[in-house]
């Protein structure tokens, strides 16, 4: 039953469990029959919605989710936009330390990537920036 007065509550974006990725572009993502506007992360748990929006707002923060999960991912995509752009050395770095494999490509290229690597069941987890 709702309760009067509480308004619109506002979640973060999250979907509970895996799924490929369907289409990408627009300024963000469908996957699971569902669309998502903005970059995302597919991990173990599910898929979140994702803050960076640029290669140059990409933090160790920012991957604090996969950190959390790296036990699960052996392979993290990772999506630059519509070129492909190097990640810093020392967020690879951290990746390395984790015994996670990073490889950063185009998004669109990490999308086919991923999708492959998902319906193979193995463990990939993948970081996209939207595309226009």
């Amino acid at each position: 039953m709702a309760q009067r007065g509480q308004g619109i509550v506002i979640r973060d974006a999250h979907f509970p469990g895996r799924a490929p990725v369907d289409a990408y572009g627009n300024g963000g993502f469908r996957f699971a029959k569902m669309s998502h506007r903005g970059s995302i992360l597919s991990v173990p748990s599910g898929i979140y919605g994702w803050t960076p929006a640029a290669v140059e707002e990409l933090t160790v923060e920012a991957f604090e989710r996969v950190f959390e999960e790296a036990g699960e991912i052996e392979v993290l995509l990772i999506g630059t936009g519509p070129d492909i752009r190097r990640i810093p050395p020392w967020l690879r770095e951290e990746f390395r330390a984790r015994a996670i494999r990073a490889d950063a490509m185009a998004t669109g290229a990490a999308v086919r990537t991923y999708n492959v690597l998902l319906s193979e069941d193995r463990a990939v987890a993948a970081a996209l920036l939207a595309v226009d």
